[in-house]
Order: C-alpha cells, then structure tokens, then sequence
C-alpha cells in the first residue's frame, strides 16, 4: 500500500485540502495546529483555503515508566484529561502524576511565549474551528483539545488528521461535527510509520511558519 505513504507532514497536508475546500475562504473559518508537529500540516491547509492559522496547545501527559503512552493530556486554560483506561493498566502514585501534569503545564506556558509572544489569543466564540495534527493514536491529546475548544462556543469544530486508527476516529466521532481524516489504517502502530519522513518538528519550524502564516493575515 505505497500509495498510502505520507511523504511528510506538508504534504499530509495537501491530502486534506480537497475534503476541506468547502471551508475556503470564510472570514469566520480558522484553522488550529497542535504544535509541533500538527503546524506544518495545518499551514498547507490555512493557506490552499486562504483562512486564519492559529494554534491550539495541548501536551500528552505520559506514563512515566513508558511516556509515549498517554495517560491523559492537558490543554491551554486549564483543561485537564484522565484516561482512566491507561492508569487502570499502568498504575501510578496521585503525586508522579500531579508531578507529569507539572512538568507539561510548564512546556506548555513556554510553548506559549516561544511561539505567540505578544500576539493576542484568537476569539474562538461562534467562528468555525479546524483542529489539525498530523495523525492520531490513542486520541488523548485532540480530546483535550476539543474540550478546551468547547469552552469558547465555537459554531462548529472540524479534526481533520491524515492518519488514524478507525477505533480512535470512532471514539472522537460524538465530540464533534466533521471527522476528515483520508487514510484509516485497519492495522496501525504508531503515526510514524505511515511517513516516510516523520522527523521532529523544531521550534524554529513552528514560529517560522507562523510568522508567514500571520504575516498573510496581517496583510490580507
């Protein structure tokens, strides 16, 4: 199945420009990364259908014998998710994960400056919200960042990954108005397997992108 290769994230996200075109062009459609690696992703997105590319910060909380598994996420205004399922398998001490969300909570207020400055938070209220990442496993994350999105009354809330677990997509499916997502791998391992190129996203990558993104808007 060559053909279901993502090459990297700009183009993941090119796939999902097609199915998102009806959303092209509207003053009140924005578009929300999870940084880091949601942004390049989202980028392609933000400027094929010429709409607002902002972030929404989110930051798995991972069990600390194994931290790629998700035993929660948190999110921009104080969103905190449990999932119970993972601390039922992979039990931990209240204060190791009192100690996690510390830590997360800190990256996620240095995210924050590093990547925003002095730009003001987007008003989410009544508008139409794309959250991209660039793929999906257990979901924790984009959890928790549709609720932290639920707070501001947006209008309607749109994920839009390009890979995921059918089981996944399927427990997100209730939580919000559109699912997009062009490759549901029966058998799914990790994201990184579906790239040919899954390397980091840096820091420098993000605020870089950003800036044109905004550049863009600022013009527009």
């Amino acid at each position: 199945m060559s053909h279901s290769i993502l090459q990297d994230r700009p183009a993941a996200g090119r796939r999902l420009i097609e199915p998102l075109l009806p959303y092209a062009n509207h003053p009140e459609v924005i578009v929300l990364a999870l940084p880091r690696g949601g942004v390049p992703v989202a980028y392609e997105v933000a400027t094929a259908l010429k709409v607002r590319l902002d972030l929404m910060l989110v930051r798995k909380l991972g069990v600390p014998s194994r931290p790629e598994y998700a035993m929660g996420a948190i999110a921009s205004g104080g969103i905190q998710i449990r999932n119970e399922e993972a601390l039922r398998a992979h039990p931990i001490a209240r204060g190791e994960f009192d100690a996690v969300v510390e830590r997360e909570t800190r990256e996620l207020l240095r995210r924050e400056q590093v990547y925003r400055g002095t730009r003001p938070p987007v008003q989410l209220k009544d508008q139409v919200v794309i959250l991209i990442d660039d793929g999906l496993a257990t979901g924790a994350s984009m959890r928790a960042a549709i609720q932290a999105l639920k707070l501001q009354a947006p209008a309607r809330i749109v994920v839009a990954v390009p890979v995921a677990p059918i089981e996944t997509l399927q427990a997100l499916r209730s939580e919000v108005d559109e699912l997009v997502c062009p490759l549901m791998p029966d058998w799914f391992t990790s994201i990184g397997h579906w790239y040919m190129d899954f390397s980091q996203t840096r820091d420098a990558e993000v605020i870089e992108l950003l800036r044109r993104a905004w550049q863009r808007e600022d013009c527009g």
